[in-house]
């Protein structure tokens, strides 16, 4: 063989290994940046363990920006989380601790706050600047062109672009994901002093995309402390329920706040029933006697359905449920989310109930259409009632995170606003919508903070019996939506006990809505 062709030989021989060997780089980088993210997360992967101890937790914000929680490095296998705000997010955010777990929003992010999977994003940065036709090309004209192997200049530029690319990530601190929440600090600080001592929730969400804007749930507890609340919790010695998070898992009658699903499907199926004529005397009278009374027993004559809502006629709101049948009725409060568990970024709703009733059960299909009987609702899914009749009847995924952020501050993922599904059409949304207005209107003089919100409302008392089936004291609910007809905020608020709404559930929203409307 003379020299030429044994040149050309290796020449071939050579092209085939360097080709082969930006094969196994391509390999490399594939499964180091494409599926490392997936194969770290696998629970069958021992090491996921040690790698989450090395990483410090991610931080969480509210939605301006202002961090939530801090983590400081105590050693290599202990890091300290604080929550800068004690008790005053506990329940959106839940809680984590590296000897009693973690729950809620830590929970559910878990991964993402303790790991920074997506450091990924920066390798495919940089592998697409990198120019590999051009280095192909570059490293077949020295082999064949010159029939000697003589690595290129952008071939060797690749190679210490790589090590220097591992020794950044190396020494590059290793800090978990970062999660921005819906929630807005200030609101929520508005909507716990407005609550106070009272035990209940109070809960805020903009109608128009399903970001929760506050959320508050009493009795709380300090999450800096979380030994001594599990403790008391679990000894029993301590009967407010604290760890509940009442505002997506408590359920409570929702009494008279329900009549706004009520009136959405008398508008829906009755025709007519706007223009109707009610004669309520105080009470309707039974078959087998029984009565369904008006609050306080009071009578309220003629009376047209706006009139009806503002003053909250028992009477009228239960012969509607009765025209109106229980499968109706029901079928109405299932599409606003009754009997569903409703669920997004960030939580996951406990489903509010509405019962399945025998047709001659009139006593108590009259009893559901006011809010009482076998109806109950958690504090979120009234808000989200108000919230869809607001946005015109179309509903939005409730959710309590706005996007993913890596170590060094870049947005990762982005939630989007997501619609549900057309509640009720906009016309009976409308005239819902005037029907909220007129009752804050003509109690303004009641609910002085929600002047120049353009506000509307449902108040709402509901009654209930103890263990024993003696009456309790009524919870008080109130809900809301301003501007009504350019909806910023929907509100529900229930004090647990509070009587009545017209009076202290009402004055709490106000607050939570002029701060959200009027900045103060």
């Amino acid at each position: 063989m003379d020299e030429n062709k044994l040149a050309k030989s290796v020449q071939h021989v050579m092209v085939v290994f360097l080709f082969l060997f930006i094969a196994l780089i391509t390999y490399i980088a594939y499964f180091q940046v494409f599926r490392g993210p997936k194969i770290a997360e696998d629970s069958g992967n021992v090491r996921v363990l040690a790698a989450k101890n090395e990483v410090i937790r991610g931080t969480i914000y509210d939605r301006n920006g202002t961090p939530l929680t801090e983590t400081t490095k105590i050693n290599d296998l202990t890091q300290d989380r604080k929550y800068l705000y004690g008790d005053l997010l506990v329940h959106p955010l839940g809680y984590y601790d590296e000897v009693y777990g973690m729950s809620g929003l830590e929970s559910e992010y878990d991964d993402e706050l303790s790991s920074n999977s997506f450091i990924g994003n920066s390798y495919r940065a940089f592998l697409s600047s990198i120019d590999f036709a051009g280095l192909v090309s570059d490293i077949k004209d020295d082999l064949i062109n010159e029939k000697k192997l003589n690595l290129s200049e952008n071939f060797k530029t690749f190679v210490d672009k790589i090590k220097v690319k591992n020794e950044e990530e190396e020494n590059e601190a290793k800090v978990g994901n970062s999660i921005v929440t819906t929630l807005d600090l200030e609101l929520q600080q508005v909507a716990s002093d407005a609550l106070g001592d009272n035990k209940g929730s109070v809960v805020a969400i903009n109608p128009k995309t399903g970001e929760i804007l506050a959320m508050v749930s009493k009795p709380s507890f300090d999450p800096n402390d979380l030994g001594a609340a599990l403790e008391a919790a679990y000894s029993g010695s301590d009967e407010e329920t604290p760890l509940i998070n009442r505002a997506i898992d408590g359920l409570y009658p929702p009494g008279s706040v329900f009549k706004t699903v009520t009136l959405s499907s008398a508008l829906e199926n009755i025709p007519g029933v706007a223009n109707r004529t009610f004669n309520d005397q105080g009470k309707f009278i039974f078959d087998d006697g029984t009565t369904l009374n008006n609050y306080a027993y009071q009578s309220h004559g003629a009376i047209d359905l706006r009139y009806a809502y503002r003053v909250s006629s028992n009477v009228v709101f239960g012969t509607l449920a009765m025209e109106l049948g229980n499968s109706t009725l029901k079928q109405t409060a299932e599409n606003y989310g009754f009997n569903s568990v409703i669920s997004g970024p960030g939580l996951t709703i406990t489903a509010s109930q509405f019962p399945t009733l025998e047709s001659y059960a009139q006593g108590e299909i009259a009893q559901s259409g006011i809010g009482q009987g076998g109806v109950l609702s958690t504090p979120i899914q009234m808000a989200l009632v108000a919230a869809t009749v607001a946005n015109d009847g179309v509903m939005m995924q409730p959710r309590l995170v706005n996007s993913i952020l890596d170590s060094a501050g870049n947005t990762v993922k982005t939630m989007e606003d997501t619609e549900l599904k057309q509640v009720v059409s906009s016309d009976i949304a409308s005239t819902i919508k005037s029907y909220m207005k007129y009752l804050v209107d003509n109690n303004l003089y009641r609910w002085p903070a929600f002047e120049g919100t353009n506000a509307g409302g449902k108040t709402g008392t509901a009654d209930y019996k103890l263990p024993d089936g003696t009456d309790a004291i009524p919870h008080a609910w109130f809900i809301s939506a301003a501007p009504i007809d350019d909806p910023e905020i929907a509100v529900a608020v229930i004090v647990e006990n509070g009587e009545s709404g017209a009076v202290i559930s009402a004055e709490i929203a106000s607050y939570v809505v002029r701060k959200a409307v009027l900045g103060y």
